[in-house]
């Protein structure tokens, strides 16, 4: 019996090396995952760290509809980031690559490797700002306002 697919929300980031090409490949090679359909994907942002260190990130939000449970799909997500050079010396280092499952359908799931939805999604503008372009129905008026102090510039609408 084949799975039900289910739509799922990725934020993508990077601030070492060629960081929009970089999350290009990365749309690219999430699109190309088995059981995997990509449905939309937001422009392109800069934002300063947030409690890290290093250069300015890039940051972008995709959709997904898959038939990929939700541990399949942040098995494949690691992975894409470790081809990527991805690196965890430390809590919030600079990263190459930084894949995040938002959103997993209507899903809530709480275990030491995955919590959906992120945990920190409603205090990150990097997120909310683009998800909302994507899909303004999963983003209130509120949250955006809760974030409007970060900086976040739109430096590209098409990849």
């Amino acid at each position: 019996m084949q799975r039900a697919e289910v739509l799922s929300y990725i934020a993508l980031g990077a601030n070492l090396g060629d960081a929009r090409g970089t999350l290009t490949a990365a749309i690219n090679s999430v699109a190309s995952l088995p059981a995997t359909r990509l449905m939309a994907t937001s422009g392109l942002y800069r934002t300063a760290p947030i409690k890290a260190s290093g250069p300015d990130f890039m940051n972008a939000v995709m959709a997904v509809s898959t038939r990929l449970t939700a541990p399949e799909l942040l098995q494949h997500l690691q992975q894409l980031e470790a081809l990527a050079g991805r690196q965890r010396p430390y809590h919030n280092a600079p990263r190459t690559l930084d894949l995040d499952i938002l959103l997993y359908g209507h899903a809530c799931i709480s275990s030491p490797a995955l919590q959906v939805p992120h945990p920190r999604m409603s205090e990150r503008a990097f997120v909310l700002v683009p998800l909302a372009e994507i899909a303004p129905d999963q983003v209130s008026r509120a949250k955006l306002s809760a974030v409007a102090s970060q900086a976040i510039k739109r430096v590209a609408s098409v990849w």
